[in-house]
Formats: C-alpha cells, sequence, structure tokens
C-alpha cells in the first residue's frame, strides 16, 4: 500500500528544513480520504499512531457524514480537495502521501507539491479546516445556510483554510529563488496557469457559470501564488487574515454570505 518514495535534493533539502522527520510515501491506491482499515496500515512504517478527533459539538447537526467520522476517534487521513499529495501528523513521524493521480503530472509540479507538503507540516498547523474554526465552526455553518448547503459549507471551509495556509507558504516559496530555484519556478509556474481563470471569477459568480464554493477554491488556491484576487476574495489576502485566523473566516462569511 506505501512505499517509500526517494526524493530529489531539492525538496530533501526542504524536508530538512521545515520537517526534518517526515516519511514521504507513494500510495498504492487513490484516495480522498484514506479508509481506516488502509490508515491504520501506516503504523507499518510509522513508530506510533495518534488519531486526532473533535468534539461533536463543534459541528452542526446537519453537518456532512464524511465531516463526522473526521471528528469521530475513528483513523482517517485526508480529505476531499487535498489534491494529489495529502500529509498527516497522527502519525509518528508525520507522513506525506504522493497519489497516484499524479502520474503523468510534471515532475516539476509534483516536487512542488511534496515541497509544500513537508513547508506546512512544519507550520504546526492542524491537518484539516475544523481543527483550524474549531468551535468556531457552527457560527460559520450559521453565518452561511441561508446561501450554501450542507456540503457547500464544507467546501467554502476548506478552501479558505487552504487560503490561510497559503498566506504562511507562500514567503516560503518566495525565498526559494536562488537557493532552490527549480521548486520556485514551478511555484511561479503553477501561479500563472491560474491567473486566467482569475481574472474572470467575479462575473463568473455573479453569472451562475461558477458556483461560489468552486470560486473560493480557485481564489484561496491563488493566495499561496501571491496574486491579486477578485472581490470578495481580495479581503482574505490579507496580513490580517494571516493574523487573526478563523475569527476572520467567520467575520469575512458574515459579511460575504450573511
Amino acid at each position: 500500500m506505501f512505499t517509500e518514495r526517494s526524493l530529489p535534493e531539492a525538496v530533501e533539502q526542504v524536508r530538512a528544513v521545515h520537517a526534518p522527520d517526515a516519511v514521504v510515501l507513494d500510495v498504492e491506491r487513490d484516495f480522498e480520504t484514506l479508509p481506516p482499515a488502509s490508515a491504520e496500515q501506516l503504523g507499518l512504517v510509522a513508530d506510533a499512531l495518534e488519531p486526532a478527533s473533535y468534539p461533536r459539538s463543534w459541528l452542526p447537526a446537519d453537518a456532512p457524514d464524511l465531516l463526522v467520522e473526521y471528528a469521530s476517534d475513528t483513523f482517517t487521513v485526508g480529505a476531499p480537495g487535498d489534491g494529489g499529495v495529502a500529509w498527516t501528523r497522527q502519525t509518528d513521524p508525520p507522513v506525506v502521501l504522493v497519489k497516484p493521480r499524479l502520474s503523468g503530472s510534471p515532475d516539476s509540479f509534483v516536487r512542488f507539491l511534496v515541497a509544500e507538503a513537508l513547508v506546512q507540516i512544519g507550520l504546526g498547523v492542524p491537518e484539516q479546516f475544523l481543527g483550524f474554526f474549531e468551535d468556531r465552526y457552527r457560527a460559520f455553518a450559521a453565518a452561511v445556510s441561508d446561501r450554501l448547503d450542507p456540503v457547500d459549507t464544507y467546501q467554502l471551509s476548506a478552501a479558505l483554510y487552504e487560503g490561510y495556509l497559503g498566506l504562511h507558504t507562500r514567503p516560503v516559496f518566495a525565498d526559494w529563488a536562488d537557493d532552490r530555484p527549480q521548486l520556485h519556478d514551478a511555484w511561479v509556474d503553477a501561479g500563472q496557469r491560474l491567473q486566467p481563470r482569475l481574472s474572470s471569477l467575479d462575473s463568473d459568480i455573479a453569472s451562475g457559470r461558477t458556483a461560489f464554493g468552486d470560486g473560493a477554491e480557485l481564489a484561496c488556491s491563488a493566495i499561496k501564488h501571491d496574486l491579486e484576487l477578485p472581490t470578495p476574495f481580495g479581503a482574505l489576502n490579507t496580513d490580517a487574515y494571516r493574523e487573526h485566523g478563523p475569527d476572520y473566516a467567520l467575520t469575512w462569511a458574515e459579511k460575504t454570505l450573511g
């Protein structure tokens, strides 16, 4: 199910700086949330497993089943929207999981995604948005309930957390220009690929061509590339969001969708 992945020198350097104990693994099968039975197999490559759990009281009554399971003491790794690379600190040492869906992607892009995961591990932040919002998630869901259903609320929450992470990781990526130019170039290239879609995002949302949650995913993904965002997402691309995190996200949601 899992095999250790060989890392090029630049990514190995990132690991040494940000997550020296982390293990990078290739995964045999694709997943969004790794099934508990498969997740427990990580015990074969890790010294210990410490499943995370969260109080059910943090969730609204209509929370999606997937989020309820994630909050429980069931050992789950990853969530929809994680993309081709996921990571967890529920293992000792932490692990980065590279999914088969990245097969065929440019090597430079895959190297960047792995390096990004290692940087995120080193931030000491929660793995998913529920650990970010904590008990504020109920208030967040209530604030957007007139516009979004529980699944859309989940999507927006995950996007907002991705944007918050991006505010912390992009200074690291920018500093790679001299020491790790290939990783830096991959970061820049990924941002340039997002730019055309951002330019029409506000009109696409207003016309209904793009759902609000999908637009939020795109905009919040662009934050880590330091791109200019359209209204109302530009308010997230700020030092205030980086500093105040979930409180700021809740206020933004209340003003934007309340």
